[in-house]
This record gives C-alpha cells, sequence and structure tokens, in this order.
C-alpha cells in the first residue's frame, strides 16, 4: 500500500486526484495542471512535498561526514545557507541531487522520495563512525509557496521576517507556537520558499498559508505542474535525466563538482572525466513542428537514433513542445537540428540552450 503523507485529508478536502509516486499516494492536481502552472508563474502556489526525505548529519563529524559523500563543498557553507549538490558512486554515477543545509554543526540532506531509502542506507554505508546520521523523513511536514507573490503571501501570514532570506538561505522561526526551519529554495524557477515542521499540528501551516494567499491568487498545486514548472527550468528529474548510469559533467552538473576537495566519493573517476572530456551531454530540445516528445521517444539524425527523450512535454508557458536529451558531443551544440520520433513519425526540432523559460519572460 502506498504511503500518505500527514496533509493526504487536506487533499481530499480540496478536490486533489492522486497518483502513486515513488511508493507514495500524491495530489497530481486539483484545479487542472495549466492552471496551477499559470498560477505559480503569475501569482502562487502551494505545494505539498512532505514526501521528501530529511536525513541529519549530528556530532562532532557531522560536516566532515556530509562533505565526503558529495561532488559540491558543504565545508564552505555558513550555517544558514543552502547548497544544491550531487552524490556519486566510484564511478562517478549520481547515486541522488538534493539540498544541504548547514545548520549550526549540523547538516541536513532533503533527498528525493524515490532515493530516500536507497541514499539514507548509501550514507550510512560510507559515513565516518565520528558522525550521528538520523532519517527523519516520516516526522517532517514539507510545504513549498513558489511565485512572485510568495512574499505577499507570507506577510499576509505573519512571517515578514522570512522576506529578507537571500537565495538558498535558512533560518528557523516560530509561528503560532510551530517551530518552522524555513529557507528561499524552490523547484520551480521562481522565487520561492520551502518550510519544514514536525508532523504534530501537521496542517496548522498548511492552513495559514491557504487562507493568508486568498486575496493574492494562491492555489493548491500537484506533481503534475511541478513537474511542468521544473521541466521547463531544465531542471534535472531524478530517474529520467539523471541516474547512476550519468555523471554530473554529463547532466551539466559540473558546477556543482568541486575538484579542488581532496577527498569525496567518485572524485578520481570524474577528474578523469573533466580532463577526458564526455561523450554526450544533456541538451534542450525545441520542436520545430507540431509535436509533442515525450519520455522514450528516440532522437535521431540521419536515420539513425542518436540519443532517447529523458524529459518532454508541451510548455504551458511558453506554448510549445520541448524535450530534453542526451546526445553525442558532435550534436550538442545549440542550433543544430535533429528529429524526434513522435508516434512513429520524426518530427523536426532544435538543440537549445537550458534553461527553457527564464522569470519574468516568455522565451
Amino acid at each position: 500500500m502506498p504511503r500518505e503523507t500527514p496533509l493526504a485529508q487536506k487533499h481530499r478536502e480540496l478536490g486533489a486526484r492522486f497518483v502513486e509516486f515513488a511508493g507514495w499516494l500524491m495530489p497530481v492536481q486539483y484545479s487542472g495542471l495549466v492552471e496551477e502552472h499559470t498560477a505559480v508563474r503569475e501569482a502562487a502556489g502551494i505545494f505539498d512535498v512532505s514526501h521528501m526525505g530529511e536525513i541529519w548529519f549530528r556530532g562532532p563529524g557531522a560536516i566532515d561526514a556530509a562533505d565526503g559523500l558529495v561532488t559540491n563543498d558543504i565545508s564552505s557553507l555558513r550555517s544558514g545557507q543552502v547548497l544544491y549538490t550531487t552524490m556519486c558512486t566510484e564511478r562517478g554515477g549520481i547515486v541522488d541531487d538534493f539540498l544541504a543545509y548547514r545548520v549550526g554543526d549540523e547538516v541536513l540532506f532533503v533527498l528525493n522520495a524515490s532515493n530516500t531509502e536507497k541514499g539514507f542506507r548509501w550514507i550510512r554505508s560510507h559515513t565516518e563512525k565520528e558522525a550521528h546520521v538520523e532519517d527523519l523523513s516520516e516526522k517532517t511536514v514539507q510545504v513549498a509557496l513558489q511565485g512572485p507573490r510568495a512574499e505577499d503571501v507570507l506577510k499576509k501570514a505573519g512571517m515578514a521576517e522570512l522576506l529578507s532570506l537571500p537565495h538558498n538561505g535558512h533560518v528557523s522561526i516560530e509561528i503560532e507556537g510551530l517551530q518552522v526551519l524555513a529557507s528561499r529554495t524552490g523547484y520551480t524557477g521562481e522565487d520561492g520558499f520551502e518550510l519544514y515542521h514536525d508532523t504534530r499540528d501537521s496542517d496548522r501551516l498548511w492552513n495559514l498559508l491557504f487562507e493568508a494567499g486568498r486575496g493574492f491568487g494562491l492555489k493548491p498545486v500537484g506533481l503534475g505542474a511541478r513537474d511542468t514548472l521544473r521541466f521547463e527550468m531544465g531542471y534535472c528529474l531524478y530517474g529520467n535525466d539523471i541516474d547512476e548510469s550519468t555523471t554530473p559533467f554529463e547532466a551539466g552538473l559540473g558546477w556543482t563538482v568541486k575538484l579542488q576537495k581532496k577527498k569525496f566519493l567518485g572524485r578520481e573517476f570524474l577528474v578523469r572525466q573533466k580532463q577526458e572530456g564526455v561523450r554526450r551531454k544533456l541538451v534542450g530540445l525545441e520542436m520545430l513542428e507540431n509535436a509533442i516528445p515525450r519520455t522514450g521517444y528516440p532522437v535521431t539524425s540521419g536515420g539513425k537514433e542518436i540519443g532517447r527523450v529523458t524529459s518532454g512535454t508541451f510548455s504551458p508557458s511558453l506554448k510549445k513542445g520541448l524535450a530534453m536529451a542526451y546526445l553525442p558531443v558532435e550534436a550538442s551544440k545549440p542550433g543544430t537540428e535533429v528529429t524526434v520520433l513522435v508516434r512513429g513519425k520524426e518530427h523536426r526540432a532544435s538543440v537549445t540552450k537550458l534553461p527553457f523559460y527564464r522569470r519574468g519572460s516568455r522565451k
């Protein structure tokens, strides 16, 4: 049986349609994907992302232990800062991609829902004994507030102190007796905040934000629009665009790899790949004909398959079919024309830079 988040009954009251995702029963949409997507781009949306995994590193060796597992530089963080990173195998394959929080002398990893159990096992098996690692996923509610009017909603809800947070900053606050870890982060490309609290009184923060947002166009948003929003930004979805068969350099995430660090899992392989160069790259594709590319569709050139779509959809913001795919380096230059096999028929497409969408624009 799939698990439910502590907010499941709230979603039912709001008329959500559910799907099973990563072992969870989650709302996929409420009023409709396009309407929810547009609300986030133009006003504000509220998401239940309590299915994500929260792994804490504590003890005298917490920071060093966490830093040795990831490609980015956690040791450079000050308390109150967040960074995006990947965690790799010895051969550079991506075990997971996530945000890491420096909270005093502790570190929080927020893992993808599909990877929480696998990631926790991986972390435990590769962590120094000085650090205590704890999975608090089932005791944590996570709510995301995203969109250009997110600040207005927070101010109305009595959380104006969060408006001074920098991007990738976090702070702990108390709101109506509820202890909340709040960060200026998100997975949509819009300004926004992610808020974590204990599962006790699980509805209270959601209700507070929902009521505060009534005058600002706030809508509840499901997994459907969450996916189209992240896709337009070229953000990778684990299991589609990245996995243990792909490396950060291939996925365009080389900026998360700090090779100046002397030791982290996968470093030796990634040093060699950096020196030798990659053979394939994750690129964006813009359809030049009226067709919608979907995950798994072949990408061809000269009648030969050169890759497959990893993510693809019709963009609600840009009103066109778009896709992401791994292509050989020689076919990855923006402007290169390829074809995508859609329902057995070739349709022209052009390689384009990511992200597809930039905040405040209609490309």
